[in-house]
């Protein structure tokens, strides 16, 4: 399996250098050449086996086993998966071991001396949970270096202390923004879901989630019952990065009937879907608009890995006759038209797609967007479930409350399923659900606190502050923070 850029560049590269570069060189994201088809009788052998075995499956289908051995992929899914306290993923652990693996596969590939191994330097920005996933889930990993942006005040104060309080020698917060000389010079890797890896690792949820619902049927995979079952998945999106999973899964054959886009008030997804425009809001002063909700993870200006779909919207809709059947040609056309969308996109704050490719996306996708008030309100309702009393209290965290809110709406066709995808705890926003639920007489937040957050604010703090976002003011930070790593000062 090869990756290639969405941007139109003919460079192939494998599974590992994907990962590893992280951006392909003319700005676009890698994504896999084809996409792998299930085995014939995947329902049956797949069914009843373990998240972990799962995850070998899928991951097998992406990554050559010249490049990573079946039993090494395997090692590093349990070496990544057992930190859980429940069988769920969270991809940026797989990511951050299978940094470590490459690295260390490439360095004992070298002749080199020990001073001249490879490093890399992670680099990412969060407005929620990517921080601390990425520093937690790259944390003692050796000859790897990592720098979070967030911005001050904008994120939960749990939030921080979880990136903020970490003080191994290779978890550092703060920021990127960079050019191609600082990106050679200091090897950098993307963590978040521009990363191929990640949106890899998110797919095996969606299959985890098939088998556990025709477990709690009571349907056998085998059965000609299991056929007329289909899955709705109602997606709570920022970045669509977890949205996109699901998306490749459907086209691998999982019967996904619809994914459902649940955005906050930031809703250029939304609004995309509703009009086939992808249009930056910019305020009187010409700057862009983000607004500040109870969902920070969703508060984007445009999402970065809505590029991916827009590479196979291009694609699918290409019916030039000289490059139908010449793939290379057609790959590279898509690219091409992606490149001058996403150059419309930094010039004019927009792009548009036309007639046809909207009806794609809307075969696949459907979307809806969500207040603070609704967010609140959704809440509530799960907590004390007053109108339906088969309900069970639950507690949301506000960017599943967003999810939830949607999925509400949602008409479901006879035969299909609606999951939704739950995605953060609601102990990370202790204020939008205190709001939310303070009316309710013997409610105490600490009941549902983790033991790893208690006195989490009170540890010492690693951070820097920036005095602005200012590229080269950041560049300095890094490189001298490396520097100091390194034992060069």
């Amino acid at each position: 399996m090869k990756y290639h850029s969405t941007r139109g560049s003919p460079k192939l590269l494998s599974f590992s250098e994907a990962v590893l570069v992280g951006l392909a060189e003319d700005g676009g994201l890698f994504i896999p050449q084809t996409i792998p088809t299930l085995p014939p009788k995947w329902r049956s052998e797949w069914s009843g086996r373990s998240f972990n075995s799962l995850a070998l499956e899928i991951f097998s289908l992406y990554i050559a086993e010249s490049e990573i051995p079946r039993a090494d992929l395997e090692s590093l899914i349990t070496k990544s998966y057992s930190v859980f306290k429940s069988e769920k993923d969270v991809a940026l652990q797989f990511l951050g071991n299978l940094f470590e693996y490459l690295l260390e596969k490439r360095n004992e590939e070298k002749s080199r001396g020990e001073d001249q191994k490879e490093r890399i330097t992670i680099l990412g920005a969060t407005s929620g949970d990517t921080g601390s996933a990425a520093i937690y889930g790259l944390r003692g990993k050796k000859d790897i270096s990592v720098f979070i942006l967030h911005p001050r005040g904008k994120v939960s104060p749990i939030q921080e202390a979880q990136m903020t309080t970490i003080l191994d020698r290779n978890a550092i917060v703060k920021t990127l923004f960079s050019d191609v000389p600082f990106n050679q010079k200091n090897h950098l890797g993307a963590i978040n879901s521009i990363n191929w890896a990640r949106i890899l690792a998110q797919i095996v949820y969606y299959f985890h989630s098939y088998f556990e619902l025709l477990s709690s049927l009571g349907i056998s995979p085998n059965s000609p019952e299991s056929f007329d079952i289909h899955l709705q998945y109602v997606v709570p999106t920022g970045n669509f990065g977890d949205v996109l999973a699901g998306y490749y899964a459907k086209r691998m054959g999982l019967p996904i009937e619809k994914l459902i886009v649940s955005t906050n008030s930031n809703d250029i997804l939304d609004r995309f879907f509703k009009s086939g425009r992808y249009e930056k809001v910019t305020g009187e002063d010409g700057r862009h608009v983000v607004h500040e909700t109870l969902s920070p993870a969703m508060d984007i200006i445009v999402s970065s890995n809505f590029e991916r779909l827009l590479w196979y919207l291009a694609y699918e809709t290409i019916d030039n006759p000289e490059v139908l059947n010449k793939e290379e040609r057609r790959s590279n056309l898509a690219g091409s038209i992606v490149d001058q969308w996403m150059k419309n996109l930094k010039t004019e704050n927009r792009l548009v797609v036309n007639k046809s490719q909207l009806e794609i996306a809307l075969r696949d996708f459907g979307s809806a967007k969500v207040t603070d008030k609704e967010t609140m309100d959704t809440i509530s309702r799960f907590y004390s479930p007053q109108d339906n009393k088969n309900q069970i209290s639950y507690i949301l965290d506000p960017h599943t409350a967003v999810g939830v809110a949607v999925a509400e709406r949602q008409v479901i066709p006879k035969g299909t399923y609606q999951i939704c995808l739950a995605t953060a705890h609601p102990a990370k926003f202790s204020s939008a659900v205190m709001d939310s639920l303070n009316n309710f007489k013997g409610f105490e937040f600490d009941e549902i606190l983790p033991e790893e957050f208690v006195g989490l604010l009170e540890k010492e703090k690693k951070i820097i502050h920036v005095e602005r976002a200012d590229p080269e003011l950041v560049k300095q930070v890094i490189e001298k923070e490396l520097e100091i790593e390194l034992g060069h000062i």
